[in-house]
């Protein structure tokens, strides 16, 4: 099984440039949001809990981030249960709300993806590996966290294999 830096270092190499990597801070978070929502129905209550199949998924991911690394495990955990919050109160209302929150974010997330993946000269990293899908919201997580000077040794690790991040200037010679 792979490491956490091997799946960080894998993704961060589809992800040098700044400005990418800024547009996932936006679109990373509105892309797991609306899959929470829009897979939030079909669900039932049970015990005061919404079952659904956005809860066996952030289950499932929560469960690999888990055997990835204890840390960043937690912190998912309770990103993903906090979408699960938002998807099961947007389920409740109306058909045409749920599902349009759930289309818009979902759409308006990729968007900007695209656009950073634009700065990047580079396509997304789940093209070539569909775990690219699953890393690209621990990924956000450990940016934050090495914003703020946490996990200096996995920033370490994965900047080792995957080169520092830069911005990428286009010069144009007339």
């Amino acid at each position: 099984m792979k490491t956490l830096v091997d799946h960080l270092a894998q993704y961060a190499a589809y992800h040098r440039d700044r400005r990418n990597i800024c547009s996932h801070f936006i679109g990373i978070p509105l892309i797991v949001l609306a899959v929470a929502v829009l897979l939030s129905r079909p669900a039932v209550e049970l015990a005061g809990l919404w079952l659904s199949p956005a809860t066996l998924t952030a289950l499932a991911a929560a469960l690999f981030y888990l055997r990835l690394d204890l840390r960043f495990g937690l912190l998912m955990t309770v990103l993903l249960g906090l979408c699960l919050w938002a998807g099961a109160l947007l389920a409740l209302q109306s058909t045409m709300l749920w599902l349009s929150s759930g289309l818009a974010l979902f759409v308006i997330g990729w968007i900007i993806q695209f656009i950073g993946h634009y700065y990047e000269g580079r396509k997304p990293a789940f093209v070539d590996d569909v775990m690219g899908l699953v890393i690209g919201p621990l990924f956000v997580a450990a940016e934050a966290a090495f914003l703020l000077g946490l996990r200096q040794e996995v920033e370490q690790a994965v900047v080792q294999r995957a080169g520092p991040t830069c911005i990428r200037a286009k010069l144009a010679i007339d």
